[in-house]
């Protein structure tokens, strides 16, 4: 279910109008996350979007965060960054951010900084890692207006409960929290797949 597609360096600064510079680093970077691959002498091409790969990605994500929050949940004091994620997502609705765009990098470092308040260096570094390879699809969740409510109602249950110390409440709306995102993404991520074939066959 992919959509294959070639395209030049060139072709993509003058859509973008860009230098080819930057255009060259983003796509040295998106072949790193596995998105697209350099053919010889013939360009850039779009690789077939692995959906295996994102399932076990997301996996290796909830494991990590879920993991965090024991750790979180094991602490005599909250730290900070906790206190920091209450004072943006503990707010009246009328406070709410209603860009999409700026809330999308919110919702991203929200998950960041559970692992990172954990105090555990070295699986900050890994889930951060797992963060730039998923955020391209990631972030197609928040093209719907409808993610701005469910993203504040359940970050703040996530860390009420975790400020509370109810540990198993907490893994058990983080996972749900996580499983939701992932269903959005794949569902939104096969339907543009679908709309790209059908315009790929009316133009052929």
């Amino acid at each position: 279910m992919c959509i294959r597609d070639s395209f030049s360096e060139n072709e993509m600064s003058e859509r973008l109008q860009m230098s080819r510079t930057p255009v060259r680093e983003a796509l040295f970077r998106l072949q790193r996350e596995g998105y697209v691959e350099v053919l010889h002498k013939a360009g850039w091409q779009i690789r077939p979007f692995d959906f295996q790969m994102f399932e076990q990605l997301y996996d290796v994500r909830s494991v990590l965060e879920c993991a965090a929050v024991e750790q979180l949940c094991a602490m005599a004091e909250a730290p900070p960054l906790l206190q920091e994620l209450a004072t943006l997502w503990f707010v009246p609705e009328h406070e709410r951010i209603t860009d999409v765009p700026t809330l999308s990098v919110h919702d991203e470092r929200f998950h960041e900084q559970l692992v990172e308040a954990s105090g555990n260096v070295e699986m900050a570094r890994i889930h951060h890692e797992i963060t730039e390879r998923i955020r391209v699809i990631r972030r197609l969740e928040f093209t719907k207006e409808m993610r701005i409510e469910v993203t504040y109602t359940e970050h703040a249950h996530i860390l009420r409960a975790i400020i509370e110390k109810r540990t198993c409440q907490a893994k058990d709306l983080l996972r749900a929290h996580i499983a939701l995102s992932q269903s959005e993404v794949k569902k939104i991520t096969i339907q543009m797949l679908h709309q790209a074939r059908l315009a790929a066959q009316l133009s052929a």
